[in-house]
């Protein structure tokens, strides 16, 4: 057998192999229901508005515009 029917084969069975992970991936999403997406999407807001209330605010920054103009200017 020649290189480049070996090389093409192996190209031949990575196509094939990707197509075969990309339609299990389609059905995987395709199985839930719109309502079930929905539930998801407002668990994943609650935690992440939940998540933004407890994070600390960040500390003013000293000196105001004067001092980042400064510091812009700086560097």
């Amino acid at each position: 057998m020649r290189w480049w029917k070996a090389v093409g084969l192996a190209g031949a069975a990575g196509v094939v192999a990707t197509g075969v992970v990309v339609v299990r991936a389609e059905r995987r999403r395709r199985a839930y229901t719109p309502d079930e997406v929905r539930e998801q999407l407002h668990e994943r807001f609650a935690q992440a508005t939940a998540a933004a209330a407890t994070a600390a605010p960040p500390a003013p920054e000293a000196g105001g515009f004067r001092a980042r103009l400064r510091r812009l200017f700086r560097r």
